[in-house]
């Protein structure tokens, strides 16, 4: 069978709001704070059920997400132990006869920072997504990328280098939003260390 290798990230750790916030929404097995993960897309989509089959018997990996969409099938897998993880990660790329070189690269399509929100604004903000809310005055960054999945590895390298509230964050679809607020300083920091992260997938 010929494989695609859509997206492949590796999360070294997930910072606690990223974690947080996938648990609000998950599907299957929760990941907990600074938890190692992959996350993985591969066409078929169907296809990737019998991937999570084989990392859940060929390691102690836990199932967090797994989607199936008409082109590709998407999961995340995490483990405390960074180990665990990497060995699914090379399970699955050995079954499909892939390597991280056939990945698609990351493509960033928006980046916008808005700066000091008004009320309204904020508001609209805030009911956007499931996460903190974005209270006026502050700034906002707004990113998206494809594939989507690699989202989540931005997402988790800014978390790393600013300290931003995540309203937003999706993984799955045409493309991958991402939405932070914060002091305009936390922003731009957020944003370069954002833009970096989509850099290093590439």
């Amino acid at each position: 069978m010929s494989f695609e290798l859509r997206t492949y990230s590796f999360i070294d750790s997930y910072q606690p709001q990223l974690a947080q916030y996938i648990a609000k929404d998950n599907r299957v097995y929760d990941p907990a704070e600074y938890d190692a993960a992959i996350f993985l897309e591969i066409h078929p989509a169907m296809e990737i059920h019998a991937m999570v089959d084989l990392a859940l018997k060929a390691t102690r990996v836990r199932l967090g997400v797994v989607i199936t969409e008409r082109h590709f099938g998407q999961l995340e897998i995490h483990h405390a132990d960074q180990g665990e993880v990497l060995a699914a990660g090379e399970a699955i790329l050995k079954a499909t006869g892939l390597t991280l070189e056939n990945r698609t690269k990351c493509k960033i399509t928006t980046d916008k920072i808005i700066r000091s929100i008004e009320p309204d604004h904020g508001i609209a903000f805030t009911a956007l997504g499931p996460g903190n809310m974005v209270i006026p005055g502050e700034s906002v960054l707004i990113m998206e990328c494809e594939p989507a999945a690699y989202m989540a590895f931005i997402c988790n390298q800014g978390l790393k280098a600013a300290t931003v509230r995540l309203n937003l964050v999706t993984t799955w679809g045409a493309s991958g939003r991402l939405i932070f607020s914060g002091s305009e300083a936390e922003i731009d920091s957020v944003a370069k260390a954002s833009r970096e992260a989509a850099q290093e997938i590439s």
